[in-house]
């Protein structure tokens, strides 16, 4: 594609034997775009995406100036523009509904009379399948092996499908089962920080860029490359060469200065970042991190900041490109070539960081001296919920006896049966060292590694209630630990190799032994986890367990030793040494210069290099996988896993128009913080759910259930799963959890799935009032387009998080928002009100106020004012073609 070129940014950049195309900032400054040197790094990677993508038409002259206007604006202007990433990265359980709806597209392209081969992606697009693996065996050398094999015995389906898509869609690959997880492999291998494309003849560079179906794509930040997570709906239309609207953000700098103190982890620092930036408000923002203190900042330890972005609530975590990045590409070996031209590309765009230089124009600017990081941890419910090591007894019992109402307990402790210990509140039944946050970072496994050698010298062993296990990112992390002798002293306290993926941090926890469940819900114990991941909102990490928490590797594996969170490791001991006596975190714990030692003696290059030398091919599994031939996908009506969805049904080449809601129900009423895990299907499935019944109507049998996640390539078991967390609280209903309303006028109870169909049948449209931040968390795209299928037309809130707002919009549902500090509560709803919308129909514009009609049981009517969250003239045609998918169909059909 050649730019119009209106302020002649076009140049030729030669970097040893070769010579690449690119659009140069410093050009476009000089012609017309003064002052733009002074912008944000992640500001001039999407200025260059403007001016490489200027057609008049999606891309104007005027919206490359409204990037220089942000310098005195600062983002507080609400301006939108088309930006359109390099490369698409998917994990498998968002990404096989999106290979699904790709299928389903191509079916539906048949139907309008096209050619199927027209429906494939147009942006290089990585599919990780590294959410299936499931932590069922544990705490012996040969779990690893046995987690495999129910892998792939309950994901066989899907991993046909996947293969299948691999062989017959252009520009996609897949990374099979057992490598890494998506972020990590993204991290060590797939992103370049300056990408390449022969065009015309000719070879442009520009900076590597993508969105991702996890909200985790952000880690990518810390290598350079402006990455964030969207739903697989904006996902799908990116890969189909759609634009992603936006919003030009605004920028707030977090300015770095120290250097962190001896003992003090990554993971330390980026709780406190995460607890900084969530009190400041970051929502929809842009945060870059600038200043001295990134001089004393592995390319990791950016990495695991830039990872915890959607726990800041930020759009992106940016670190801009400098001496570091370029030495994390070679010794995770990226080419010669390629260094060079990154090296050379950031200096010849002023997208090179140095020390000393003036510090770019922010919105707002946010200061950390980093020696001031003390040991954290964050729980027992949310990431920003930051405790100190030292506080953390206190803070559990504090939650023990206000938020878990277990007043005068603290002592309360209940047999297990066929043991011979007991249990009680606060005992840690879970210590998983989990990939994403923490596992590309060699010094907090390391680290990990040296405090279990320190405690097996020393006699120590995790307690028998714990459940242990080791999921890292990459197989460059088993490696190393092998390489460096310290796999076995994890293997002496439990933390063998469990898998490679996501586990525990998104349920993949695997169920606690029996005897364990059985004491901790007759009892109802308030059980503790300690993990080493990003997630720790309740109802995720496993069912039976209610306080859960964020740590680092090596405090993941002293709790495992200490057994309970009521033992403060600041003071008391982890245990009682084979000498008799008291053993305390300070004398396992191991120095920077031990670890930095380990490091450089066993990560190496030579490690990336084998590792990644074939990292498509699979293990002999995924080799003797048989697939399907063809250009589209030979359905099977009998798979409870993969189905056809009926997003396309009955589908013409012009949009039946919208319409008003009138006399529409109210189906669930939420407080704040509604989380995509309270919305989407996500977990275990549980045989009394709808999602149960559908499955054995099928003849699947409660233990071949399998989890959600598995299960995303079939819309009818995942619309049935939405609203269905255990967790989830419709206020419609007092005291109840889990996915329960009323069905109204009459008041029945029943779950939220059963009374969508019955007003369905009706013809009774629904609406969902909510608090503020609705939709935080994972970017589900499931929590949209099960909500569309419920038949749910709108969603009234008090604010949304990014994400999901925009992919309510992307299935049809419009988003609306209270105005005037006005909410639910303030106006008296109950749930069994009516409620008409009008305004839809017709001329509607982005962010236009609309008045509900709110009709009270007792015949009371209020006119509530509120804002139409359809953002953009782009989400505008999404929502009247009734969807994003539908709307890219019509195009590449006409």
């Amino acid at each position: 594609m050649t730019s119009l070129d209106s302020f002649k940014s076009r140049k030729t950049l030669t970097v040893g034997s070769r010579t690449y195309t690119y659009y140069s900032l410093p050009e476009a400054e000089k012609n017309g775009l003064d002052g733009v040197s002074a912008l944000p790094f992640s500001m001039k990677v999407l200025l260059e995406n403007l001016l490489r993508f200027e057609d008049g038409r999606s891309v104007s002259k005027k919206d490359i100036v409204f990037i220089k206007d942000w310098l005195v604006n600062r983002g507080k202007v609400e301006n939108e523009i088309a930006y359109r990433p390099a490369r698409v990265l998917m994990q498998d359980f968002t990404g096989v509904p999106a290979v699904v709806d790709l299928a389903a597209m191509r079916d539906a392209m048949v139907h309008l009379g096209g050619d199927p081969k027209r429906i494939n992606p147009l942006v290089p697009v990585d599919l990780v399948i590294d959410h299936s693996v499931i932590v069922n065996f544990f705490g012996d050398n040969a779990a690893f092996g046995k987690n495999v094999d129910e892998e792939y015995k309950q994901n066989q389906e899907r991993y046909r499908f996947l293969k299948w898509g691999q062989s017959a869609f252009d520009n996609f690959r897949v990374v099979p089962p057992g490598t890494g997880i998506c972020h990590q492999v993204n991290l060590e291998y797939l992103a370049q920080t300056v990408w390449t494309k022969d065009e015309d003849g000719q070879t442009v560079a520009y900076p590597d860029t993508c969105v991702g179906t996890d909200s985790h794509t952000t880690m990518i930040n810390g290598l350079g490359v402006l990455g964030w997570g969207v739903g697989g709906i904006e996902a799908e239309a990116a890969m189909l060469g759609q634009p992603v609207s936006m919003l030009i953000p605004e920028v707030i700098g977090f300015k770095m200065t120290g250097e962190m103190k001896e003992g003090i982890t990554a993971t330390d620092l980026v709780l406190t970042v995460t607890q900084m930036l969530r009190k400041k408000g970051v929502v929809g923002k842009f945060v870059e991190f600038f200043g001295p203190g990134l001089d004393h900042l592995t390319l990791a330890d950016r990495a695991t900041i830039g990872n915890m972005a959607p726990e800041y609530g930020a759009t992106c975590g940016f670190f801009p490109v400098d001496q570091e990045t370029i030495a994390y590409l070679d010794e995770t070996g990226r080419t010669d070539e390629r260094i060079a031209l990154v090296e050379a590309y950031s200096k010849a765009q002023g997208m090179w960081r140095t020390a000393g230089t003036a510090d770019p124009v922010f919105t707002d600017v946010l200061e950390l001296d980093i020696s001031t990081v003390l040991p954290s941890l964050a729980g027992p419910k949310r990431p920003q919920d930051r405790v100190l090591l030292s506080g953390t007894k206190q803070g559990f019992l504090a939650a023990l006896e206000g938020e878990f109402k277990k007043a005068g307990e603290t002592g309360k402790r209940v047999p297990v049966a066929g043991t011979d210990y007991d249990l009680g509140h606060g005992d840690v039944t879970i210590a998983a060292i989990t990939s994403c946050t923490n596992t590309s970072n060699p010094s907090v496994l390391i680290a990990a590694g040296l405090l279990a050698r320190n405690a097996v010298a020393k006699g120590l062993t995790s307690k028998p209630w714990v459940k242990t296990s080791l999921a890292p990112g990459s197989q460059v992390v088993e490696g190393y630990l092998n390489a460096a002798g310290l796999q076995g002293d994890l293997d002496a306290l439990g933390f063998n190799l469990v898998g490679f993926g996501c586990t525990t941090c998104i349920g993949n926890s695997g169920p606690l032994p029996e005897a364990i469940s059985e004491a901790i819900n007759t009892h109802d114990l308030i059980a503790g986890a300690v993990i080493s991941g990003n997630r720790n909102f309740e109802g995720r990490v496993n069912p039976d367990v209610k306080a859960n928490y964020l740590a680092s590797p090596p405090l993941v594996v002293a709790y495992a030793i200490a057994g309970s969170l009521q033992i403060d490791l600041a003071t008391e001991p982890l245990g009682i040494g084979s000498d008799g006596q008291p053993v305390f975190l300070k004398d396992v714990w191991p120095t920077n210069q031990e670890i930095a030692a380990f490091i450089r003696a066993n990560v190496t290059k030579t490690m990336f290099q084998e590792k990644y030398s074939d990292v498509f091919k699979g293990d002999a599994n995924w080799q003797k996988i048989a697939i399907p031939l063809g250009e589209t996908y030979a359905w099977d009506d009998r798979s409870t896993y993969v189905q056809n969805p009926p997003y396309f049904e009955g589908m013409g080449m012009e949009p039946e128009p919208v319409t008003d809601i009138i006399k529409a129900r109210v189906i669930g009423l939420f407080l704040d913080s509604i989380t995509t895990d309270h919305i989407s299907p996500a977990g275990s499935i549980k045989e009394a759910s709808p999602a149960g019944a559908y499955l054995r109507d099928h003849q699947v049998r409660p233990a071949d259930f399998n989890q959600y996640g598995t299960r995303r390539g079939n819309h009818q078991v995942m619309m049935r799963g939405t609203f269905g967390n255990i967790r989830i609280k419709n206020q419609m209903l007092s005291g109840t959890e889990g996915g329960f309303t009323r069905h109204w006028p009459d008041g029945t109870e029943m779950p939220i799935y059963d009374a969508a169909m019955l007003y369905r049948q009706e013809g009774v449209p629904t609406v969902v009032f909510a608090g503020k931040e609705y939709g935080t968390g994972s970017s589900r795209d499931w929590a949209a387009k099960g909500t569309a299928l419920l038949g749910i037309r709108a969603v009234i809130a008090q604010s949304f998080e990014r994400i999901h707002r925009s992919n309510l919009v992307g299935m049809g549902v419009v988003p609306l928002v209270f105005q005037n500090d006005e909410s639910w509560q303030s106006l008296g709803i109950k749930g069994d009100e009516v409620v008409t919308l009008k305004g839809i129909e017709g001329d509607l514009k982005p962010r236009q106020t609309l008045i509900a009609e709110v009709t009270f049981a007792d015949g009371t009517v209020k006119q509530v004012p509120l804002t139409c969250r359809i953002d953009t003239l782009d989400e505008l045609d999404y929502f009247r073609n009734g969807g994003i998918l539908p709307f890219v169909l019509r195009n590449l059909a006409a």
